[in-house]
């Protein structure tokens, strides 16, 4: 069962549609005659209080259960930075400035959006559209992107990667109150020793486990949001074999963790913060109509992918820079529809930006539809895409290209 659980899990294409499940359950329980149990059950609290970790249900999984998922993208962050895409800079760089420009636009036409449609007063969700899920981004590429080569997978990683980078950075400068400063150095302290141990021969899993969730728990206390703590932790894993180890830990970290964030972590965050109550015809008008859905859906599927063509084709018209060998800036446009799929990050900054007021249910119903047309809009162009005659030089770098295997 273990073995098979993990092949599900593994699977992205599966594991988006778990995904997909979980958010689509909680919306039609949180709409139903018994709405009232969805609400009570997410709103059920439990734990120790003397710790500040008396959190609901919804609260355990955005910031408990979403740390683990954050640490899977800490330690592929750490593979990618020092022996991975990342870590040649001439090849990372075009999707480096197209995350960076996927980023910046949605931000920009979010702001321009809420303030010209009457409600200045929202601008603080900004950063909603911002983010990319990878794991649905990936599975719509991997069932819908046959017959393309298969560089253009690594370049949407990569993109999605530096992408969930920036997320991180934006949630804790920005969506950090409170801060204790004493509490976050301890927090940083256990992450130190965390790193000596998880480098050491003997990093046993009995010893890291408690490590990371007294780093966990400080984190939370200190006032910046428990994920990063994910984050740092997943950055410390060594990314080089050591020991006269067959793999290298990131990977084998990676491929132990990874199963219990896609198939139970993600599941259950989507759960709770996807249950959007708009039942009655009036509200369901009244939340499609808010400034703040309207920017966030445009932010989604109209920001992001301008945000990619615009600042992939600057880079490649006005610096020596290239796409990859194979990818052609036509290959851009599913990409730029798939970083449209915020889902599971875009719901947590949504909850960070809007905590128990007027815009949630907007901005999470905007997330959930936006992210659909993205990931229609993207499938449709992908096989579009793969339809059309390739080039021998679709980089346009003046040399026949070489890696062109499909996928």
């Amino acid at each position: 069962m273990t073995s098979k659980f993990r092949a599900i899990a593994a699977n992205e294409t599966l594991s988006g549609a778990i995904l997909l499940l979980a958010a689509l359950a909680a919306i039609v329980w949180a709409n139903s005659p018994w709405q009232q149990a969805y609400h009570d059950l997410s709103d059920f609290t439990f734990g120790p209080e003397a710790l500040h970790l008396n959190l609901s249900m919804a609260s355990w999984a955005a910031d408990g259960l979403l740390a683990l998922f954050f640490f899977v993208v800490g330690v592929e962050l750490k593979h990618e930075l020092t022996v991975g895409s990342l870590s040649k800079p001439k090849e990372a760089a075009v999707p480096v400035f197209a995350a960076i420009g996927g980023m910046i636009v949605p931000a920009v036409l979010f702001a321009v959006l809420v303030v010209a449609l009457g409600d200045p007063g929202a601008l603080h969700g900004w950063a909603i559209p911002t983010a990319t899920d990878i794991a649905f981004a990936v599975g719509v590429l991997a069932l819908f992107g046959k017959g393309l080569p298969k560089a253009l997978r690594l370049f949407l990683l990569t993109l999605a990667v530096v992408d969930d980078l920036l997320a991180i950075i934006v949630i804790a400068v920005f969506y950090t109150s409170d801060l204790s400063f004493l509490l976050l150095g301890a927090s940083l302290a256990v992450v130190a020793v965390f790193a000596f141990v998880v480098r050491s021969r003997h990093a046993h899993w009995w010893i890291l486990i408690p490590l990371a969730l007294v780093a966990w728990g400080l984190m939370h206390a200190s006032g910046v949001h428990a994920t990063i703590a994910g984050v740092l932790l997943g950055l410390t894993v060594p990314s080089r074999v050591i020991f006269g180890e067959k793999h290298p830990r990131t990977k084998r970290f990676e491929h132990a963790v990874s199963p219990i964030s896609s198939g139970i972590a993600l599941p259950i965050f989507a759960f709770f913060a996807a249950g959007v109550t708009v039942s009655g015809s009036g509200s369901l008008g009244e939340v499609l109509s808010q400034p703040v859905f309207i920017a966030v859906f445009f932010g989604l599927v109209v920001g992001k992918v301008v945000g990619v063509l615009a600042a992939t084709s600057l880079v490649v018209k006005f610096t020596p820079l290239r796409l990859p060998d194979a990818i052609g800036v036509r290959d851009l446009l599913p990409v730029g529809f798939l970083c449209g799929i915020g889902f599971t990050v875009a719901l947590l900054v949504a909850e960070l930006s809007y905590p128990d007021t007027e815009h949630t249910a907007a901005a999470k119903l905007a997330i959930l539809i936006g992210s659909v047309a993205a990931a229609i809009l993207g499938a449709v162009m992908l096989r579009w895409d793969a339809r059309k005659a390739r080039h021998q030089d679709m980089n346009q770098d003046g040399m026949t290209d070489v890696n062109v295997e499909l996928m």
